[in-house]
């Protein structure tokens, strides 16, 4: 009880605090310094990086077009007659109107917000237009959204009208073909030659007239209004969207003239659509899962195909967009939270060594305030209120400037580097307080003295035992489960805790290796001395004697080892994936410049590959079918492959001029022989092996019988392909028609500029170009580069604390070597040979120690999501960037020696030598 009522709160002395600052206004300046620095780092770089993924999100968005819409599909009512016939409905397009409220009302708050607008489109079939000799078809479509359908002006004639004035009106079903009443646009009457009060010649599949009336020539108000990308052919004649050679021309409906539509064709002809598309700048990286598993709920939700009913069918690819764009922005995340690790863990560990100097220098006087009898808990005290302000001072500063440099600030990794510069003063300068006054003395048993020896090195065999346990548990968490998290549909896109062990595998590697040089080197330096020993060398001798006094102290060569292997891990990070963009264009594009020719252009492929051929600076041209999605049968099974039918041998000499994979196996597909066609085969998923039978389907024909005889190389960046010979196919009768051409050289990009034909024009450079300024890969690219020099810059700090931590103790001892004729200039080489061998053990272990961790590490990082490559980017050894960061801190030593010996020139030698009594 009376010890309970004798404990006291500590007392801090305010005047020892405040003297203690000032005395020592530098280090704690520099402990400030480091802290708000890193504290600025490691606040803005995530806030940038998830502006990054919300904007990489919305790019991503974007390029998926339409294919990122949501669609729902719902039958129409039945217009059965009470007669036997059918029955026209003059409140058709409030039925349209009614459908799409319903649909809305079905997507939840939370997709609502997302999308935009909707727009329901009713669409007739594709009907052929049977006057002239082209081939050339027609479809009507209504669109009306929230507030009607797009804007548009009547040059000539008037908006569609309805065929009759009743109320109720019953046809039969084999009557004659009910008239309905199309607005045109100027393009499309000016290419058909017709004007209102005109028919248009038009059947359906089954060769029976349809009566299709023009009331009116219109222009669009606005061409860029998102409702007319729903039936472009209602701007103007499409050509091949109905096959290869044909045009598509398009016909306005109107509210008045829907139901006259509804009997002009079949009953089950009209099928009505509600398109919603993404709202890009509402999406977020945050709300990417949630917003998928919406999309997937409502198509789980989807009725039958076979329903005849008016339930809600639901379409869209947005979820598997959503989920890419989730797995690169979580990929960029991951990565950039190991280049964050790394820098907070050297950063720690420098704290701890600035911490270390400024309790050595305080120490005289920590020891005169224990042996005046201040209390330890009450200078805990004062070193902690003392540590604690400098800490978090710094780091709001850091993370102010980080909130105005960036969108947002992230405080929670800013909190290692807080806890570190708070805690680790005044622990160690507890410690030394302590020591100071303890009255154990050294026992006198020698039985004894080993076992305290041997009970210190227990101690630091077990935690050097538990960093390496955790090092592999790290390891092996980081190539079991990866760095991709779980999909939820709460998962805002933080890192979770399940992640800490694997995202600390890179900084716990660094810290193993520094302990395994940190065993090593006393060793070393005990061998070197017995060598300097047995030489004539007295200088030897003495930076010998003096390294191998100072080899056994861990912080110093902890700083240098680990910041050296995390900064060369952040260049090769960086180097990686530089090279993996480039090969990633390569991938993409397949040449340096591309042609993917129009279907109606396909015929005249030959003879424009020869025109480019003949233009100056370029190499190879090279053309091909590509067909995506083609259908291709294994046994019972159907795939979708991208079908590529190319000359093997050009395509061969393509790959090896370039630097693509070369295919040797493409030589298999020009071999003779009876039998299948050889083909080369591909796939992410293991449906096409060598050694399957494929069966490529023909229109009214057998299909052709195909032999995988080797792997495919992967052509523009698909998983799933099939590569067939164009000789070999043709002998087999299924003729190739080109419409892709691979163009290489220096003129490639000027060859294909102006070609004459309509084709997309994809160059190699702009490829590159726009991969190097996305969102997140510049964002990563910036963090892997000032990480690494945020890790030199620690590093260097780092040698030179542990340089300025023993300069007292150092200069002592060769000023009272000068006493004995050591000179001057010998005092300077001595000093640096104390100094060097942590620095060159660093400089030279450090980068192959980041070479050894990049090739353990890069491969779980998933960066061929950012690079744009089929598979994961060989890691890239920029020896001569590694070089540097090794000559960086060997200059640091050649600078500090100089430094010191100029600064200590004004010690006096009476000082020295009673220093100690």
């Amino acid at each position: 009880m009376n010890r309970w009522l004798a404990r006291r709160w500590p007392a801090p002395h305010w005047p020892s605090i405040r003297g203690r600052g000032r005395t020592d206004a530098g280090p704690l300046l520099l402990t400030a310094t480091v802290i708000a620095a890193v504290a600025l780092l490691a606040g803005a770089a995530p806030a940038l990086l998830r502006a990054a993924a919300d904007t990489a999100v919305q790019d991503t968005v974007r390029r998926a077009g339409q294919d990122s819409n949501v669609l729902v599909h719902a039958n129409f009512e039945r217009d059965d007659g009470p007669t036997g016939g059918r029955v026209r409905m003059p409140s058709l397009a409030e039925a349209v109107d009614n459908f799409r409220a319903r649909a809305t009302d079905a997507l939840g708050p939370g997709l609502d917000a997302a999308l935009l607008p909707p727009v329901a489109a009713v669409s007739g079939p594709i009907l052929t237009i049977t006057a002239g000799s082209v081939p050339r078809t027609f479809q009507f479509t209504y669109l009306a959204g929230d507030h009607g359908g797009p804007d548009v002006t009547w040059i000539a004639g008037s908006a569609p009208g309805a065929a009759v004035s009743d109320e109720y009106v019953e046809i039969p079903y084999d009557g004659r073909p009910w008239p309905v009443q199309v607005g045109l646009s100027e393009a499309d009457a000016a290419a058909l030659n017709l004007g209102p009060g005109d028919r248009i010649p038009v059947g359906d599949g089954q060769g029976r007239d349809r009566d299709i009336r023009i009331s009116g020539i219109y222009r669009p108000t606005d061409n860029a209004n998102p409702a007319w990308r729903l039936a472009p052919a209602l701007l103007r004649p499409v050509p091949g969207a109905d096959g290869v050679g044909t045009t598509r021309f398009g016909g306005l409906l109107s509210r008045e003239s829907l139901p006259d539509a509804r009997l002009a064709v079949d009953e089950d002809e009209l099928r009505r659509t509600v398109h919603f598309a993404p709202d890009p700048e509402a999406l977020t990286g945050n709300a990417t899962a949630a917003l998928a598993s919406q999309v997937v709920r409502l198509k789980a939700a989807s009725g039958s195909s076979s329903d005849r009913g008016e339930s809600l069918k639901w379409e869209s690819l947005l979820d598997t967009v959503l989920r890419d764009a989730r797995a690169r922005n979580s990929a960029a995340s991951a990565q950039a939270a190991v280049l964050l690790a790394g820098v907070l863990t050297a950063t720690v560990l420098v704290l701890l060594l600035a911490a270390d100097l400024l309790v050595r220098r305080r120490t005289p006087a920590l020891s005169a305030a224990r042996q005046r009898g201040a209390g330890l808990p009450d200078l805990a005290a004062e070193l902690t209120i003392e540590s604690t302000v400098v800490s978090l001072t710094a780091a709001a500063v850091g993370l102010a400037l980080a909130r105005a440099a960036a969108p947002g600030v992230s405080w929670t990794w800013a909190v290692p580097v807080v806890l570190a510069g708070a805690v680790a003063g005044p622990a160690f300068g507890t410690l030394t307080a302590a020591r100071a006054s303890r009255d154990r003395r050294q026992p006198a048993n020698p039985a004894a003295r080993r076992w305290t020896r041997a009970t210190g090195h227990l101690r630091r065999a077990a935690v050097e035992a538990a960093v390496l346990i955790a090092a592999v548990a790290a390891f092996v968490t980081l190539h079991q489960r990866g760095l991709l998290p779980v999909a939820s549909d709460g998962d805002t896109g933080e890192l979770t805790g399940d992640l800490i062990l694997p995202v600390s595998a890179l900084a716990l590697g660094a810290l193993v290796g520094a302990l395994v040089l940190l065993r090593l080197l006393p060793l070393g330096a005990r061998l070197a001395l017995r060598q300097a020993l047995r030489s004539r060398r007295p200088l030897a001798v003495f930076s010998a004697a003096q390294a191998a006094t100072t080899a056994g102290r861990a912080l110093p060569l902890l700083v240098l080892v680990s910041t050296t292997a995390l900064a060369s891990f952040a260049v090769i990070l960086g180097a990686t994936v530089t090279r993996g963009l480039a090969d990633g264009a390569w991938s993409t594009v397949g040449a340096d410049a591309r042609l993917d020719v129009g279907t109606d252009a396909e015929a005249a492929t030959p003879a424009l590959a020869e025109r480019i051929a003949a233009a100056p600076g370029v190499g190879q041209v090279v053309v091909a079918q590509v067909t995506d999605s083609a259908r291709v049968f294994s046994e019972s099974t159907l795939l979708t492959p991208r079908l590529v039918i190319v000359d093997a041998a050009a395509f061969q000499r393509l790959l090896a001029t370039t630097p693509l994979p070369d295919a040797p196996a493409l030589a298999r597909l020009t071999a003779p022989g009876p039998g299948d066609v050889p083909a080369l085969v591909r796939s992410s998923g293991g449906d096409l092996r060598t050694g399957t039978r494929l069966q490529l389907p023909r229109d009214g024909a057998p299909a052709i019988r195909l032999a995988a005889v080797g792997t495919a190389p992967s052509v523009g960046g698909a998983t799933d392909v099939v590569i067939v010979d164009a000789a070999a196919l043709a002998d087999a009768g299924l003729p190739a028609v080109p419409n892709t051409v691979w163009v290489t050289g220096p003129g490639a990009a000027r060859a294909v500029s102006n070609t004459g034909v309509a084709a997309d024009v994809v160059l190699r450079a702009d490829v590159l170009r726009a991969q190097r300024v996305a969102p997140l890969t510049a964002g990563l690219l910036r963090l892997a580069w000032t990480a690494a020099a945020v890790l030199l810059a620690l590093g260097l700090l780092g040698s030179t604390l542990a340089a300025a931590a023993g300069a007292s103790q150092r200069w002592q001892t060769l000023t009272r070597l000068r006493t004995l004729g050591l000179r001057p200039r010998d005092a300077r080489w001595v000093a640096a040979g104390e100094l060097l061998p942590p620095v060159v053990v660093a400089a030279v272990c450090g980068p192959p120690l980041g070479a050894l961790l990049a090739r353990l590490t890069l491969g779980p990082l998933d960066l061929r999501l950012l690079t744009g490559q089929a598979a994961d980017p060989a890691a890239v050894l920029p020896w001569w960037l590694l070089g540097l960061v090794s000559v960086a801190l060997l200059a640091a030593v050649a600078t500090v020696v100089p430094v010191e010996s100029a600064l200590r020139r004004r010690d006096r030698l009476s000082e020295v030598l009673r220093a100690g009594e």
